[in-house]
């Protein structure tokens, strides 16, 4: 009995021993278990605010589309303008034709059909309509807003989407960041911008063929912009001089975009009445009916033939030899209505564009257009370590469905369908990041 009472109390320090080895293991277990959830934590935030830096940058990327977009809307709307204001010209100048039967209708009816003479006639309906063409007319008006909103705004908002992006994706960044983590100070969030491709992804270009070609083609869509030419002879012969040819009624007009990329507008119709005398033998006498033309900027030159010395009528001289005098046209051209391109030049208005805007597109045209960027978190966490995290995301750009021509579309700022999503990263750290003591 006495050996057993000295064995007393040895199970006790064994179990001691035992609970001080669990407690030490439990506390490790904890203690890991708490580094683990704020390294989960850590990656969720980082993830999530990468993800909303590349939503940032596609909403700009989508946003200079947009306005690239309106730039070119702006730009077709001052063409319709253009068109609009030579037509209210050109309504104006008739009806003054029709009123002093210059020449008068009923000829016209009669030599060129009455479909010909009723819509000469109604254009007496038109008097007054070219006050709305004048630079201070309804339709100059509306032609200048229409510039400046490309000039003065669109040009100077889309630099400033494109230069501020970085900042409000990193502000984008560090606010999502703050709300994941509400109970650190900011300073305690130190994150970073690595493989920052934006820079490298946008260029700024000045108005450029390309461009051009592009609103031209978009302008050949809208048949009210296309050319304006038709030519109606009279059925039977006039002079037995020059059997083949007949009385012409001529209409030419067409709206055009200069090497600037500034719009204009022609329209004139004459009537050609074939004479024929013993000096010169056969020619056209032309009747000038209508005509207009908006230039596209003050000292611009027509492209058809005129003269600044134009006659405002011919009782005082022979047209035949006014023109012989006066310029070199030919008697027998058939292409133009050089008298109605006089007056329309002397009385053009003076309406001013600044034609097309600096605009933003990719900087290169290959098909991997992307704006990624990877970010790198550094917190203190518990056990006296600094947990580190990596994440990587980008913008991108994809059609939300095939194009209707079935060809491929590069990337591009004309078409809205940038979106954001995570990227692998192209540095060796991945995105389960790194523990480090401090």
């Amino acid at each position: 009995m006495a050996a057993c009472r000295r064995q007393d109390g040895q199970v006790l320090v064994l179990g001691m021993l035992l609970a001080a080895a669990l407690s030490l293991a439990l506390l490790r277990y904890f203690s890991a278990g708490q580094v683990l959830a704020a390294k989960v934590r850590q990656v969720h935030g980082l993830d999530a605010a990468a993800y909303s830096g590349a939503l940032v940058q596609a909403r700009a990327l989508n946003m200079l589309a947009y306005l690239n977009r309106a730039q070119l809307a702006h730009q077709l709307a001052m063409a319709h303008l253009v068109t609009l204001g030579s037509w209210a010209l050109f309504g104006g100048a008739e009806a003054g034709q029709v009123a002093r039967g210059n020449p008068p209708a009923h000829l016209i009816g009669m030599l060129f059909g009455a479909d010909h003479g009723r819509a000469y006639l109604a254009a007496a309906r038109a008097a007054g309509l070219d006050e709305w063409a004048r630079e201070e007319g309804a339709l100059g008006r509306a032609h200048a807003a229409h510039d400046r909103q490309v000039h003065a705004l669109y040009a100077g908002l889309s630099r400033d989407v494109a230069t501020t992006a970085p900042e409000a994706r990193m502000a984008a960044i560090r606010a999502v960041l703050r709300a994941h983590y509400p109970e650190r100070p900011e300073g305690d969030l130190r994150v970073a911008l690595l493989h920052d491709e934006w820079p490298a992804l946008l260029r700024r270009h000045a108005p450029d063929q390309d461009l051009r070609e592009l609103v031209q083609g978009i302008a050949g869509l809208y048949p009210f912009l296309g050319p304006r030419d038709h030519t109606a002879r009279n059925a039977w012969a006039v002079d037995a001089r020059c059997p083949m040819l007949r009385h012409q009624l001529r209409r030419r007009g067409q709206t055009a975009m200069d090497a600037a990329g500034r719009w204009q507008a022609t329209d004139t119709q004459s009537f050609h009445a074939l004479r024929a005398n013993r000096w010169i033998g056969c020619y056209y006498r032309e009747y000038a009916m209508g005509w207009a033309w908006i230039p596209a900027q003050a000292g611009a030159i027509m492209a058809g033939e005129y003269s600044d010395a134009a006659p405002e009528d011919f009782s005082e001289q022979d047209f035949w030899r006014w023109v012989q005098d006066a310029t070199d046209w030919s008697l027998l051209d058939q292409s133009d209505n050089p008298i109605a391109n006089s007056y329309a030049v002397r009385t053009r208005p003076k309406w001013q564009a600044g034609g097309l805007a600096p605009y933003y597109d990719m900087a290169s045209t290959g098909p991997q257009g992307v704006a990624g960027f990877e970010l790198h978190l550094s917190i203190d966490g518990p056990e006296g370590l600094v947990v580190q995290t990596r994440s990587a995301a980008h913008s991108y750009f994809v059609r939300p469905g095939p194009r209707a021509d079935g060809l491929d579309e590069a990337p591009n700022l004309f078409q809205p369908y940038w979106l954001a999503r995570l990227a692998p990263m192209r540095s060796a750290a991945s995105s389960a990041g790194e523990l480090t003591w401090r």
